[in-house]
């Protein structure tokens, strides 16, 4: 009896009658799932926790509130609502005041001088795309530390939980990605600066 498998109706019905440990395992056994779908969508760690952390709030809130009748369809249920927080999460930001569609921060938005010409502009937009470019072109371990390192400002702690991977590695990770960059940067004599 030791790998049986309890149905997701049961467990909700443990959680409803105040078993805690019940919905534990049911954000395991649905995690990979549920943040793989958020992520997909979003393409950014940070809003995907935020949303997967709100989806089960959620969650939480209406299975105490005993208003969940999805007998059975546990799964499909909490995609559902994860997909509504995704949606909401787009139409906010189209509310906000971003200067481009992407949900990118910007390397030079914080070094934007305080009266810009075009010529500037031009410059900057230009050696961003060129290291946008340069960044899609190494192998993915090393582009994902990257970014997550520049543009989500996380820590090499906070990078290897979420990569499921040691610091060490994360570290290494990072200082290939740099020195890839590097050559590519010196084989194509690209001048990054504005």
């Amino acid at each position: 009896m030791a790998n049986v498998v309890i149905p997701d109706a049961e467990l909700v019905h443990s959680y409803i009658n105040g078993d805690e440990n019940a919905l534990s395992i049911l954000i395991k056994r649905h995690q990979s799932k549920i943040y793989g779908f958020i992520y997909s969508k979003v393409t950014d760690r940070d809003i995907s926790d935020d949303i997967f952390q709100d989806t089960f709030i959620k969650v939480i809130k209406t299975l105490k509130s005993n208003s969940y009748n999805e007998e059975g369809k546990f799964l499909p249920w909490v995609m559902r609502i994860s997909h509504n927080l995704i949606v909401d999460h787009f139409r906010k930001n189209k509310k906000m005041p971003m200067y481009r569609e992407t949900e990118e921060f910007s390397i030079f938005s914080i070094m934007t001088d305080n009266s810009p010409n075009i010529e500037s502009r031009i410059i900057t937009d230009q050696v961003e795309n060129d290291l946008q470019r340069l960044i899609e072109e190494l192998p993915d371990d090393q582009k994902e530390v990257l970014q997550m390192r520049i543009y989500q400002d996380l820590s090499f702690k906070e990078i290897a939980d979420l990569t499921g991977v040691s610091i060490n590695t994360a570290l290494g990770r990072m200082r290939y990605a740099l020195m890839n960059l590097r050559k590519v940067i010196d084989k194509n004599k690209i001048i990054l600066t504005n």
